[in-house]
């Protein structure tokens, strides 16, 4: 069990052996001077809480001698318990001040120490989406969320966690975004969303940033302000509903493939001018012939995109590979284009 686990652990069984201790004593004063001094129920249990809270006798007071002797012993053990309950509490508040402090500084100290990640603006339901894609391809990531609630569940899952605006330039900030690969714009206001794009984009150059847009109009605007894509679920919803109706067998593949339930998937990668594709003919390779990898498209460093080049398509170093195949052979082909 980790330190920290170990220690949420017996900061609980403090508080609860203390409000035990605490309730003990209630009812063990309550039952004394009911049976000592013959008094009813609500007459004990008044006197067990004044004697409790140290306001004294000032109305109801034992009047034989056993009872004064309960009473004093029991003076004793109330305070004990009292003392011992305030004592208890006191130090599990601390210790979960110094642990949420600590974890705090902990997941700053990790979050300053990730590089090429991806940052992620808003954990609703577009943005809880992407980050169980990214937890589920290893991806590194930083979440910037205010609901609380949902900051509890993440970290939970282990995810590094801002809790603060997304729209301040000081959160993007500590959230890496100079060193950021990417970032997403998933709040549910596209007014904020541009303003997050806008700051980004101030902020890292070349940052590839991905916005959500609620109503069609606001696409051009993400755009202007320094968005590279910009997805509206809407459109995409429609546009996939009327795939469904017109041509299911397509609709059905690529569902397949979303869901991972083909051993066939998708895959980009950039050629690295020290690889062996670099200068080559797409027959040239072992792409096709060994690793059974279907290129779909070519995207030139410049932006020029070939869609489903020929065995003569040179593969020049700066291109992105836009590739379909298995998953083993798709990891080969990225090494391949990498290294030498």
């Amino acid at each position: 069990m980790p330190p920290g686990q170990r220690l949420r652990t017996r900061t609980g069984f403090r508080i609860r052996y203390a409000l035990i201790a605490l309730v003990g004593a209630i009812a063990f004063g309550t039952v004394g001077f009911h049976l000592l001094e013959d008094w009813n129920w609500t007459d004990s249990f008044y006197v067990t809480t004044q004697t409790i809270t140290t306001v004294g006798y000032g109305d109801i007071t034992p009047s034989h001698g056993r009872g004064r002797i309960f009473a004093a012993i029991f003076m004793l053990v109330s305070v004990s318990a009292v003392a011992y309950a305030l004592t208890s509490t006191v130090q599990s508040i601390v210790h979960w001040e110094i642990l949420a402090t600590l974890g705090a500084r902990r997941r700053h100290r990790e979050m300053n120490k990730l590089d090429r990640h991806f940052i992620i603006c808003g954990a609703g339901r577009v943005g809880s989406r992407i980050i169980r894609e990214m937890q589920r391809a290893s991806c590194p990531f930083v979440v910037i969320e205010k609901d609380r609630d949902k900051v509890v569940q993440l970290i939970e899952s282990g995810a590094h966690v801002l809790v603060s605006d997304a729209t301040l330039e000081e959160t993007l900030k500590d959230a890496g975004v100079e060193r950021a690969r990417g970032l997403a714009a998933c709040l549910p206001d596209d007014a904020d969303n541009v303003y997050v794009v806008l700051t980004a984009r101030s902020l890292g150059p070349n940052l590839h940033i991905v916005a959500r847009a609620v109503e069609e109009q606001a696409e051009p605007k993400m755009i202007r302000a320094g968005a590279n894509r910009v997805i509206s679920p809407i459109l995409i919803g429609s546009h996939r509903m009327a795939q469904a109706l017109m041509k299911p067998a397509v609709a059905d593949f690529m569902d397949s493939i979303a869901a991972e339930t083909l051993d066939v998937g998708f895959e980009q990668v950039e050629v690295e001018p020290e690889s062996v594709y670099a200068g080559k003919k797409l027959r040239d390779t072992n792409i096709r012939a060994a690793l059974d990898i279907v290129i779909v498209a070519i995207r030139r460093k410049g932006g020029e995109m070939f869609y489903h080049p020929s065995g003569e398509t040179h593969i020049e170093a700066g291109d992105m590979l836009v590739a379909i195949g298995r998953p083993e052979s798709l990891v080969e082909m990225i090494k391949l284009a990498r290294d030498t």
